[in-house]
């Protein structure tokens, strides 16, 4: 008898463990999907952990229920790369597969309820239950959101259960296939017609007029194309479809499906590469010579120093030896301009894999990765880690330095930047780290020999770095200079670009109208109802809205509190900044990019593509706009307040302000000439100010070091935050602290907590932090047992079953 350990697409620790039945036996093996029962009646598609023919204990277990297919979709490489992230990111397997395999892969029984025909006991059913009884169909299982919607009743689920008990209704478990090919309609003879056959049939559709002409045009195109689809054949013939269901229904043609592929990116032509400036080709040549002896090398290269050219060039030679490439990108909206480059030279070698993508294209990635050697370049935001790939020669993780590299929620809170040093260590792959503004850890390890580092220091063409000017708004304030949100002097430089048909990106990381409504008469300022943190604006929607938990209110007209007209609007968020301009440049063509203006599938493309062909003038954006994107025609740029990114209570908060006012500040004079770049703050005495002002990384990084090596924190430490959740704040605070007086029986005063986070209640659950600070040598397996130890002698007090716990390693 053979045995499968299986994971189960849920948060559950452990393996579990099913029989193979004979028929199976010679097509599973690790990696395959297999179809389970686990529990009393639930199905789900889990995934071949491991195999083996004797079992250590005689409990009973269940068979594996069907196989779809006879071939592993995850991969043994995939396998090891799960459990690592599930181990150091202490989570579970589960969660792991969860976030890895496309839900269109994931199969899952759907609870649906069918009429017993042959019930005939004289029950007395309630009205409620009548009404449920009469909704049912003994032919079509129902599902229960179509109960409740046929019954009129909301809670049906009491109901169901009675006239399951009196087996009056059976439970139906209905397990389909989330995942569909895309198909065309091909028209096609439904056999071989000789020369007189065709005359025959010609002969035939003679009083036909609109059937013949549609005929001789299948006949034509026949011979001149492969295959003719249904939209070919109407198009070029101009006649409907009627007329081509009567050729059908005589038998003359006939219409098949054929499944097609998704995405056309093109024929690949290696030599539309550009060539690289003798600068780019000394990096080039140094990233190689250090590949030699370094698993992990960091390009630190300026902004607009052509770092995406050399990625090309490298891609080129590992796709020559026949090997695939993962090119990670930080943002979907960085994925729009670096497909249209990389599809200009790799074509249908290339494929895209982000979170906007269906489950549907997803799927179909993930399959042509599995099945065939075509794909060789796959461009992806941080889920593309979790692809199956067999030949993996080289990781480029771009822009490496940024946070959303970091998974949040849900688990696994993996940072895929890490993540992928890891995977390429399992698959033999090298790995280039490219940024401007390396990350604290990355630059420590560059500098210390643990990676190779090579810099370009110039940018391409020789073009300046822009002139950065601060613009100290306190003081304009004082004058009463500051009309608006924009300074005198970048309204002067915004109305000078656009008089030379220049463009303008402004830069606000807030997105909304308004930050706060707030009665001037009283200062009441409303709050969302399941999170501590106030609402904001957001004027096109005429609504306030919960950036926490997406809970919306409609604005009140007056004041709850003194019942007074007086409510103001205080904060400057994206949209307001996006109508202030447009007031101050009523001709000028503008743009919004934040979370709001691109939630459809589209809505980056269209807003990048408007921008590059001057369609827009001024781009105003969140941090959206300050990651890697290229125009050419940007001469300034606006950073319209930088204490916003500075004073947040986060030891990184240096360091993130820094990296995105770099990189903001990197988008303007990219090809034609210096560009100006407008920095308004409260603080201009601020050195990371300074910092940014003189582009000086190596100081800013000496001045973090020193902070940190104090304050024990990241590179000298490693951190685990100890997240407890619940809806009684009481609760959640005495299970910390309870929590916190285990943990320091091990850690000592490596334990810092309980703490409330900024925010301390999100979607009505109250939030408590216990954070550990770990010396970089330790153990983090013997970290983890120790920690569940303590969870498991705490959590495991009844009283404390409600409270919700989870583990964020390497917090960002």
């Amino acid at each position: 008898m053979l045995y499968a350990d299986v994971v189960l697409p849920l948060p559950l620790q452990g393996l579990y463990t099913y029989s193979i039945p004979a028929g199976f036996q010679n097509s599973v093996r690790e990696g395959n999907r297999v179809i389970v029962q686990f529990g009393k009646k639930k199905f789900y598609t889990a995934i071949v952990f491991k195999l083996y023919d004797q079992k250590t204990d005689d409990l009973p277990v269940k068979e594996i229920t069907t196989l779809p297919e006879d071939f592993p979709v995850v991969t043994c490489f995939q396998l090891r790369f799960w459990e690592w992230m599930a181990m150091y990111y202490m989570c579970s397997l589960g969660d792991v597969y969860r976030a890895a395999l496309p839900s269109a892969l994931k199969l899952e029984s759907e609870t649906k309820i069918l009429l017993n025909p042959d019930f005939e006991a004289e029950v007395p059913f309630t009205e409620n239950e009548l009404k449920v009884f009469y909704s049912l169909s003994e032919n079509k299982p129902l599902t229960i959101l179509e109960i409740q919607k046929l019954s009129g009743i909301t809670n049906v689920v009491p109901h169901i259960k009675q006239l399951v008990d009196v087996q009056a209704a059976f439970i139906n478990e209905d397990i389909q296939d989330a995942y569909s090919a895309k198909k065309q309609a091909i028209v096609r003879f439904p056999k071989k017609y000789t020369e007189d056959d065709l005359h025959t049939i010609m002969g035939e559709l003679s009083k036909a007029k609109k059937q013949q002409h549609l005929f001789t045009s299948f006949i034509y195109l026949s011979e001149n194309c492969g295959i003719i689809t249904k939209k070919q054949l109407l198009e070029e013939s101009n006649t409907s479809p009627t007329v081509l269901s009567e050729l059908i229904r005589k038998g003359f043609l006939e219409i098949s499906d054929q499944e097609i592929s998704r995405f056309d990116y093109g024929k690949t032509d290696l030599e539309s590469a550009y060539s690289l400036n003798a600068h780019q080709q000394k990096a080039l040549e140094e990233i190689t010579e250090s590949f030699k002896k370094k698993d992990v090398t960091l390009l630190h290269g300026v902004t607009s120093s052509g770092k995406t050219e050399i990625y090309i060039q490298l891609i080129k030679e590992a796709i020559s030896k026949g090997k695939q490439v993962l090119y990670l990108l930080p943002e979907i909206a960085l994925t729009t301009q670096i497909t249209d480059r990389l599809k200009s030279v790799f074509g249908n070698k290339l494929a895209v894999y982000h979170s906007k993508f269906s489950d549907n294209e997803r799927a179909e990635v993930w399959n042509n990765l599995i099945k065939n050697n075509d794909i060789q370049v796959v461009l992806g935001a941080r889920s593309a880690i979790f692809l199956p790939f067999s030949n993996l020669d080289l990781i480029i993780v771009d822009e490496e330095h940024e946070n959303s590299y970091k998974q949040q929620d849900p688990a696994p809170r993996y940072n895929a930047r890490n993540a992928a040093i890891v995977l390429g260590n399992i698959c033999g792959a090298k790995i280039l780290l490219g940024t401007a503004t390396p990350a604290i850890e990355t630059y420590n390890n560059a500098l210390s020999g643990r990676y190779g580092l090579v810099t370009l220091a110039k940018r391409h063409e020789n073009i300046e770095l822009p002139h950065i000017e601060v613009i100290n708004t306190k003081e304009l304030r004082r004058k009463k200079q500051m009309k608006s949100i924009l300074s005198p002097p970048l309204a002067d430089k915004i109305k000078e670009a656009l008089g030379k048909k220049e463009q303008i990106i402004l830069f606000q990381n807030r997105r909304g109208f308004s930050s706060i409504v707030e009665c001037k008469n009283c200062s009441w300022t409303p709050h969302c109802q399941h999170c501590d943190v106030s609402l904001t604006y957001h004027k096109s929607q005429r609504l306030m809205i919960c950036h926490y938990c997406g809970s919306t209110y409609n604005v009140p007209t007056v004041c709850p509190e003194c019942q007074t007209l007086a409510l103001d609007n205080l904060g400057y968020g994206t949209e307001r900044i996006e109508e202030e301009v447009a007031g101050i440049f009523p001709d000028a063509s503008l743009a919004r990019m934040d979370f709001d203006t691109t939630r459809g599938k589209k809505s980056y493309e269209r807003i990048i593509s408007d921008f590059e062909n001057g369609t827009t003038n001024i781009l105003i954006g969140t941090q959206m706009v300050s990651k890697g994107l290229d125009f050419d025609n940007v001469s300034a740029v606006g950073i319209l307040n930088a204490d916003n990114l500075l004073n947040y209570p986060d030891f990184r908060a240096y360091e993130r302000a820094f990296q995105l006012m770099t990189q903001v500040s990197g988008r303007a004079g990219r090809k034609n000439k210096q560009g100006a770049v407008f920095l308004q703050t409260s603080h201009p005495a601020n050195p990371v100010i300074t910092y940014v002002k003189n582009n000086d990384y190596e100081s800013f990084y000496r001045q973090q070091m020193e902070e940190r090596k104090i304050f024990r924190y990241p590179p000298f430490f490693r951190l685990i935050n100890i997240v407890l959740r619940g809806r009684d704040g009481l609760l959640v605070d005495n299970a910390a602290k309870q929590l916190t007086l285990s943990l320091k029986e091990t850690f000592g005063d490596r334990i810092l907590g309980p703490g409330k986070p900024p925010v301390s209640r999100i979607q009505s659950l109250y939030i408590c932090h216990i954070m550990i600070k770990i010396e970089n040598r330790t153990s983090i397996q013997k970290v983890r047992e120790n920690i569940f130890y303590h969870q498991n002698k705490i959590l495991g007090n009844p009283v404390f079953k409600s409270i919700l716990l989870h583990y964020d390693v390497d917090p960002m």
